[in-house]
């Protein structure tokens, strides 16, 4: 849910106070919870990809893909590899590489994994690539500058950077 910080203060006890302005209705929520143990993560707070953006980063894969006469899905899966900041690397004990990977690459087209030896004894690292469905707004921002600068390598039209700016800009 996002909120606004307003205010932290002390109580009587010592313990702190956090005041939030919460954007959504959370009145069911405090009546079921109210007087409980409860969990509260707070992150600072970043737009999420809009379906505009979406949109074109698939416009411009279609172009590439075109272009040099392969899948569309190989062009987002190399795009993908190519931006940081959307994979984790993990060391996994070699038995588990093969079923990690397979369950990983079920959650879409772009979740996919590479692996290279470890210096541990019977392990294997994994690097498990986030596809573009979970992207934040930076993170869509990069995988579309990079097809972007694929497609001007190509002598592909692109969008005009004032529009691609204004897209980039008005992510939900």
């Amino acid at each position: 849910m996002k909120a606004r910080l307003v205010d932290l203060t002390m109580s009587f006890s010592g313990k702190q106070r956090l005041t939030l302005e919460l954007d959504a209705d959370f009145r069911e929520d405090f009546d079921a919870l109210h007087d409980s143990t409860v969990e509260v993560t707070v992150k600072k707070y970043r737009k999420s990809r809009s379906l505009d953006a979406n949109a074109y980063a698939w416009v411009l894969i279609d172009k590439i893909a075109r272009r040099l006469k392969l899948t569309k899905a190989e062009v987002y899966r190399n795009a993908i590899r190519t931006i940081g900041g959307v994979s984790e690397t993990y060391c996994a004990l070699d038995k588990s590489v093969d079923r990690l990977c397979q369950v990983w690459s079920r959650n879409g087209l772009g979740w996919q994994t590479e692996t290279f030896p470890s210096k541990i004894e019977g392990c294997t690292n994994v690097i498990l690539y986030y596809g573009s469905s979970s992207y934040d707004t930076e993170q869509m921002s990069a995988l579309i500058d990079s097809l972007v600068q694929e497609c001007k390598a190509l002598g592909i039209e692109t969008m005009p950077p004032e529009e691609l700016e204004s897209l980039i800009k008005n992510y939900n």
